[in-house]
């Protein structure tokens, strides 16, 4: 088996949680460093690495084929970049970038190196929306005509982290939330047309958004993306009509939790709902009415790497693109647009 040698460029939550812990345990990586400026926090977890200390360090080493850009947002562009130009695979955190034109360019520069470059997109395997993915993709509801997804949280206090609450590129919920909503909507219904979007201030003393209605525009469909950080009672995440019946299910992935909590992820009960949480379908279906709950299927962001992994060994198509990385961005900078005007804004 190829082995792809892979380094974080920070060890924060983003890469203590969501990435070194599943490169960690795939048979086909290994997770040969993280940059890490002043400390070494990360030698605590995985005593065998190298700690880098610039982002040089790690460019000039040849024996790093990918690189894990988990900075924030507002360096995406920069580090990427530089990466890409280096000859390095590259994997960006969500945001992909702060603009739509970035993400274009960061494509094209990866199409010229010959790099792969992928957008981290790992919410496309929690187990709720898996479950809804599949209920959608068998046709149980029929031809959907409107859903709706929540992502909301209860925060009232600001965020320590500086970058994340003063205005810039870059700053805000719609950056921080927002892409997996709309990555989760557009990956289950394609590119809307059109958007209409409301976008608010509404926590005491904040300076960046906090609060985001989207409503993407399709020709047989709407698609509702909506959240919020001050949302005290947890509301369905995910409800979904179509013409033989709708489907609601709540937001219920463990893996986060699990991640938080140093729970070592597996390809065996990770990632397992609660029964509590099973989603609800109604439906008609050969003259039938059902009214039942739904298993939920396994989440696992371990199927990220593994797609990530097959995209570098046999030279396919990643798991998720840039070009789904841009889609992304176009969408957001359209919802900016309609919110400022309040009005509907067609789609790039």
């Amino acid at each position: 088996m190829r082995i792809i040698n892979v380094a974080l460029l920070s060890f924060g939550m983003s890469g203590r949680v969501f990435h070194a812990p599943f490169i960690a345990i795939h048979p086909g990586f290994k997770l040969l460093g993280i940059l890490e400026r002043s400390k070494q926090e990360s030698l605590e977890f995985y005593p065998d690495i190298h700690i880098y200390r610039s982002l040089d360090e790690v460019l000039n080493d040849a024996s790093v084929e990918l690189v894990v850009v988990n900075t924030p947002t507002n360096t995406h562009y920069d580090f990427t970049r530089q990466a890409l130009l280096a000859g390095k695979h590259v994997i960006v955190e969500k945001a992909f970038t702060t603009t739509a034109e970035e993400a274009r360019e960061l494509h094209h520069i990866a199409q010229r190196q010959k790099r792969m470059l992928s957008v981290y997109q790992n919410r496309r395997w929690d187990s709720d929306f898996s479950t809804v993915r599949e209920i959608v993709q068998k046709g149980v509801l029929g031809d959907i005509t409107e859903a709706e997804f929540h992502f909301d949280r209860y925060k009232t206090a600001l965020s320590p982290k500086q970058h994340k609450e003063i205005p810039g590129p870059g700053a805000g919920l719609l950056n921080d939330l927002g892409p997996h909503l709309i990555d989760q909507a557009v990956s289950l219904f394609g590119m809307p047309h059109s958007l209409f979007a409301d976008i608010r201030i509404i926590r005491p003393g904040s300076q960046v958004d906090d609060c985001f209605t989207i409503t993407l525009f399709y020709e047989d469909k709407r698609v509702t993306l909506k959240s919020s950080l001050l949302v005290k009672e947890p509301i369905p995440a995910y409800i979904v009509h179509g013409a033989r019946g709708s489907f609601i299910k709540s937001r219920a992935d463990v893996q986060e939790a699990s991640l938080l909590a140093n729970v070592k992820p597996s390809l065996v009960y990770w990632g397992t709902e609660p029964e509590s949480e099973q989603g609800l379908l109604h439906a008609e279906a050969n003259g039938k009415i059902i009214r039942e709950r739904i298993h939920s299927l396994q989440g696992n962001y371990y199927h990220y790497y593994e797609g990530i992994y097959q995209a570098l060994a046999r030279n396919i198509e990643p798991p998720v693109t840039a070009r789904d990385g841009i889609n992304v961005m176009e969408i957001i900078e359209a919802a900016r647009i309609s919110s400022r005007s309040q009005k509907l804004v067609a789609v790039a």
